[in-house]
């Protein structure tokens, strides 16, 4: 998608994130303008808000607010020894912000919106870990009238696709379900949807867990070893019971992201007091 620079506004002094695309070509210009006209008509305290934009020539920026603690990808994955891990507490409030977002993109927006690119690296952290979804350029209008679904070419990230998707090119909302759940498992685990330095049958996320979702005995072998066993169990159960929802194989069988909203925000407020 091109760079990201940090700048500031000199009329303001708001500090802000300037987004350059790259120059070469269509795809570039068509994701540019969606961004522009999603995040222009779309205003929610857990999507990114767009302050401005340019398209000067071939030059294309996006102007976004600043988000201070980078992306959920950059706490989790290859995190430097000297950080703190993200505690139990931050994990399931950000994961319900986050849901929160993707429920006003498929139950508010009208027609729906199918965010089509959910992973770890396009959720931004601001202050005190508030989650925003970002990185609207591959978003679609969902279905209208009584069709189940939209179908277009296959464009979000290996590792977080639904199979159906993946398969058929067939886009539902609860696409965006599976792929919540794939980055709800990586706040549990700690591991990323796709590691290839893991050992042979352990490289796929949801390869790996599911099989553990039948054993309960196995449920802690499932979390993030940084979390030094600091988490409560019930609440494990609890958020294990979610994400496995999500991850089904079959579509139909997956929750709506309303009912992912109301059983995380239960578990962000329930706080972990170790």
């Amino acid at each position: 998608f091109g760079c990201v620079y940090r700048g500031r506004l000199q009329s303001s002094g708001q500090v802000v994130a300037v987004k350059q695309l790259d120059r070469n070509g269509l795809q570039g210009n068509r994701e540019f303008l969606v961004e522009v006209l999603m995040l222009s008509l779309l205003h929610h305290p857990n999507l990114v808000s767009l302050i401005g934009y340019c398209a000067d020539g071939d030059q294309r920026l996006l102007v976004y607010e600043f988000m201070a603690l980078g992306s959920l990808e950059d706490h989790l994955h290859d995190v430097p020894p000297d950080r703190e891990a993200l505690d139990w507490n931050t994990r399931m409030k950000i994961a319900a912000g986050a849901a929160k977002g993707l429920e006003f993109l498929h139950d508010k927006a009208n027609p729906p919106v199918i965010y089509r690119d959910f992973k770890s690296s396009n959720i931004l952290l601001g202050e005190e870990f508030q989650p925003k979804l970002s990185d609207f350029g591959l978003a679609k209008l969902g279905p209208t009238g009584d069709k189940s679904h939209v179908s277009t070419r296959v464009m979000g990230t290996y590792g977080y696709c639904a199979p159906e998707y993946a398969m058929t090119g067939q886009l539902t909302v609860k696409s965006d379900v599976y792929s919540f759940g794939v980055v709800f498992l990586e706040l549990i685990t700690g591991r990323k949807a796709i590691d290839s330095t893991q050992p042979q049958g352990q490289q796929n996320l949801v390869t790996w867990a599911r099989p553990l979702f039948n054993d309960r005995r196995k449920f802690t072998s499932l979390v993030d070893p940084r979390l030094e066993g600091r988490y409560p169990m019930r609440g494990l159960y609890q958020a294990l019971a979610v994400a496995s929802m999500c991850i089904q194989e079959s579509a139909a069988a997956r929750p709506l992201i309303g009912d992912v909203v109301t059983a995380l925000s239960y578990l962000a407020n329930q706080g972990y007091d170790p």
